[in-house]
């Protein structure tokens, strides 16, 4: 067709407000151009951080992004992803126990599976190794000279609640620090669990002198504990997340924590699936991003007793 042509046709077009019919396209193509992205509650600020990038990846390769919530309350059914009006899932928020990844097998639907992992499935992913991102946070706790560190960990029916407890009780231990059960909380990966847990810690009658918490989410629940309760981050109390989301880097919250690399798990996400889309057949592709310690402000040495004497009633974070 020569470019006269097109310009007479998109004009014609432009003048009759033509608008080109997905369904009808989807007729012809056998392909509605449509991915499905399983999330958690977007009032976790982790997950727009990660939906955003693969929805600008998609929208780049012409597909529509249809945005699926998954509730610990209300899970997701196979039946919202397999009714032919998605070419492709990406899995954000898949539990350890969870069925979805082999029934979107048994129905031939492609999908992916990014941030957290599945055990013994069989399908393209791309996740950051957690288990060695805490086990360096521990080591590094053990190494600023602190002997009393607690944890408050995410679920641990998610692999990523698991496998940083893991990783974390395995830095402790080569560290020679122990993690007594009074100094281990456990919760889901929200504010309120860290400030109610740190609230916990703190009124031991030894409390810690650091924390590491689940995510980032959690890290910032617990300085909200730490100010509440008089205390300065991390003058009296340091506190590590994980994550890396971007408003750990504000400056009013400058929170030491592991940068996992949301947006690159994002773009490798959408590689994998787009090609398992082209290529049915094509091999089973895994990538597991090393993580990176980001030191900021809300760690340090533990304080002296005279220190901490003289900054329990100071109540801030970062002091400058």
């Amino acid at each position: 067709m020569s470019e006269q042509t097109r310009e007479r046709i998109r004009a014609v077009a432009a003048e009759l407000s033509y608008v080109p019919s997905e369904i009808g396209r989807s007729l012809s193509t056998r392909a509605t151009r449509r991915i499905g992205v399983v999330a958690a509650d977007l009032t976790n600020p982790f997950f727009p951080e990660l939906v955003e990038p693969l929805r600008e990846d998609l929208d780049r390769n012409g597909y529509r992004t249809l945005l699926i919530t998954d509730h610990e309350q209300n899970p997701v059914e196979i039946g919202r992803l397999a009714d032919g009006s998605l070419d492709g899932v990406v899995l954000t928020t898949t539990l350890l126990g969870s069925s979805l990844p082999e029934e979107l097998s048994t129905r031939g639907i492609p999908y992916v599976i990014v941030n957290r992992d599945v055990d013994d499935i069989d399908a393209d992913t791309c996740v950051v190794d957690n288990r060695r991102g805490a086990l360096e946070v521990a080591e590094y706790l053990a190494g600023l000279g602190h002997c009393r560190i607690a944890a408050i960990f995410g679920p641990a029916d998610t692999s990523t609640g698991r496998d940083r407890e893991a990783g974390f009780r395995a830095g402790l231990a080569s560290s020679r620090v122990d993690l007594p059960g009074t100094f281990v909380r456990t919760g889901a990966f929200a504010h309120a669990t860290g400030r109610r847990a740190t609230l916990e810690l703190l009124a031991l009658p030894q409390p810690p002198t650091a924390v590491f918490c689940g995510n980032d989410v959690i890290a910032m629940g617990a300085c909200s504990a730490a100010i509440a309760a008089g205390l300065r981050v991390p003058a009296d109390l340091s506190i590590v997340g994980f994550d890396d989301i971007p408003m750990s880097a504000w400056d009013i919250i400058d929170l030491t924590t592991v940068h996992t690399g949301i947006q690159t798990m994002a773009h490798i996400a959408v590689s994998f699936l787009l090609r398992r889309i082209k290529e049915p057949s094509t091999p089973v592709q895994r990538v597991v991003l090393r993580p990176r310690l980001v030191l900021r402000g809300t760690h340090g040495s533990p304080a002296s007793p005279r220190q901490a004497e003289a900054g329990t009633r100071q109540g801030t974070v970062n002091p400058r």
